[in-house]
């Protein structure tokens, strides 16, 4: 059995990297089953790319088609054009893409065009906001997918309202927790922690990169303005995003407690993660590592995609109304924040429950045969 694993943005490394541990001890149990890894190229920086591979146990993609940069339809269109290329000169078994990025969603309908297998790694998972281009590389995926591993019920229930039938939904949990708690002994202070003197639960760590809150200069200055006044002066950790680096530049933004920072590498920027007061993000993949490590999330955003982070985990939407952040953080200095859970099959055994349906799957195809 062969597999063709997908990988465009960095998120998808650190889903892939626990299903490449798994295949390679199935390998040595002595199951035939092989992988070759590639990546899009969607997102890649070279130093960033030798690190994170070099923390994350991840070996070289057998091809990176570096397709990325252009408008989302240029982006689309040579991720297609490329990877029909790959797939005709690496015959596969499966196509196995992971997430929701622009990559997930153009290899599944290359893999399908070439009547090979799909399998989608997070799938169901649905913010309802239709302005997100992940979304719709979600539905359009979930369309044409075969098999549909689920990191919770919720995604089960809306891959159901869908009419995808039981045998094709495989709930098996999450594995970006794979990856985290694989990884968490190996977290690692950045300089900038001793540089300016940070003290564990005394700091704040502060992500922003969706156009919602960044790209129009009067609300982005105003969430950080109600951010800074309303985090009784503790350090406020901000690894910057290049989209969000161009507004505070023209905002003039900053304070003596707003500490910049370039992105970090994946054990640096867990380990702030993780000693944290309270992390304010719109990102999506930081509210399941917060819940996982009992960390308050307020979430800039109106939507999820994740709700069990809020129904069970540290997580909380606070929307992108500016004056929503200040009773969100009087409820976290008064303590009174929820402890939050952790969800189902969030346990690190995700990837080998999933080679293991997999290679199922694959022996009673042969059988039918």
């Amino acid at each position: 059995m062969t597999i063709t694993l997908i990988a465009g943005a960095r998120p998808n490394f650190m889903k892939i990297a626990p299903i490449i541990e798994a295949i390679q001890n199935q390998q040595k149990s002595g199951i035939d089953i092989q992988y070759r890894l590639v990546h899009t190229g969607q997102h890649y920086d070279k130093k960033m790319s030798h690190d994170f591979f070099e923390q994350l146990g991840i070996p070289e993609p057998d091809a990176n088609l570096e397709a990325g940069g252009g408008s989302q339809a240029e982006q689309t269109a040579n991720i297609m054009i490329r990877f029909e290329k790959e797939l005709l000169e690496n015959p596969t078994n499966l196509v196995l893409v992971v997430g929701d990025v622009t990559s997930t969603m153009a290899c599944s309908i290359v893999a399908k065009k070439l009547n090979i297998k799909v399998a989608h790694v997070e799938a169901g998972i649905r913010s309802g906001d239709r302005s997100m281009p992940e979304e719709i590389n979600r539905l359009v995926t979930d369309s044409i997918t075969d098999y549909f591993f689920t990191t919770s019920e919720m995604a089960n229930v809306n891959l159901r309202n869908n009419d995808i039938s039981e045998e094709q939904i495989f709930f098996v949990g999450n594995t970006m927790i794979d990856t985290l708690l694989k990884q968490m002994p190996r977290f690692k202070a950045p300089k900038l922690w001793d540089a300016n003197n940070l003290k564990s639960k005394n700091y704040f760590v502060l992500t922003l990169h969706r156009p919602a809150n960044v790209d129009n200069e009067t609300s982005f200055k105003q969430l950080m303005e109600e951010i800074l006044v309303n985090t009784q002066g503790l350090p406020i950790l901000f690894p910057v995003h290049p989209r969000t680096a161009k507004m505070l530049e023209k905002t003039g933004i900053s304070s003596p407690n707003l500490i910049l920072a370039e992105p970090m590498s994946y054990l640096e920027f867990n380990y702030l993660v993780k000693y944290a007061k309270a992390v304010i993000t719109d990102s999506g993949g930081i509210t399941e590592e917060t819940t996982v490590m009992g960390v308050p999330c307020l979430t800039l955003r109106d939507n999820t995609e994740r709700p069990e982070t809020c129904t069970i985990g540290t997580n909380e939407l606070i929307g992108t109304n500016p004056e929503n952040i200040r009773p969100a953080l009087e409820k976290l200095f008064k303590g009174e924040w929820k402890k939050g859970g952790i969800p189902e099959l969030w346990d690190g055994k995700t990837a080998d429950r999933i080679v293991q349906h997999l290679i199922e799957l694959f022996i009673e195809q042969q059988q039918e045969v």
